[in-house]
């Protein structure tokens, strides 16, 4: 599947499925689930830090980042911080040179896994725990913050070489984390723990 024509699916699966969230990565279509009510409050409480430390940047959600060495994939992370106006006239896919850091929170899996990468979320660990820091680092943004409500831990993906990330440090939640320049916040982790399951 090219670019050209998963984007032509995506707008038709927006349009039609209720709430889906395709990607692009790596040459496969995924579909991101809905994000539930506490996926939803780990946001708030990420953008409410950022604003605290980091007035001059927002933590867009939604905002479709074209991804890979050759930018043919196609990522919706669950955040993406940047100036405030990064996105201002931007498409549905952005191109990723204004963002300093993405987000990722894991969705719980549910479903039966199709082997085609478009099922529910059972692909979540090859999803978000393999092929989107690798994604992300080859596009260079500097940091991949991914919340693992699974594992309960948080892992932060610095110093991207065009590969991979060089750095990745995890913490259990409730241990402080710095995420590095050039987004230089430390989080506290500990409320974290209020939304899992």
């Amino acid at each position: 599947m090219s670019p050209e024509e998963f984007e032509a699916a995506a707008r038709v699966l927006t349009r039609e499925g209720e709430g889906v969230r395709p990607e692009f990565i790596h040459g496969l279509m995924g579909i991101k689930p809905v994000p539930d009510g506490d996926h939803g409050r780990i946001v708030q409480w990420l953008t409410r830090v950022c604003l605290r430390y980091r007035p001059e940047l927002w933590l867009s959600t939604g905002q479709g980042l074209l991804v890979e060495a050759h930018r043919t994939g196609r990522a919706r992370p669950d955040g993406t911080l940047a100036g405030a106006e990064a996105f201002a006239g931007a498409g549905e896919w952005a191109d990723p040179a204004p963002v300093l850091m993405v987000l990722e929170i894991t969705s719980y899996e549910t479903g039966t896994d199709t082997g085609t990468g478009t099922g529910t979320d059972t692909d979540t660990d090859r999803r978000d725990r393999v092929e989107k820091p690798r994604a992300y680092a080859e596009t260079d943004i500097p940091v991949h913050l991914l919340i693992d409500r699974d594992s309960r831990e948080v892992t932060v993906h610095s110093s991207p070489d065009g590969v991979r990330y060089r750095s990745v440090l995890t913490v259990p939640f409730g241990k402080e984390v710095t995420l590095p320049d050039p987004v230089g916040i430390t989080l506290d982790t500990e409320p974290l723990k209020s939304w899992v399951r």
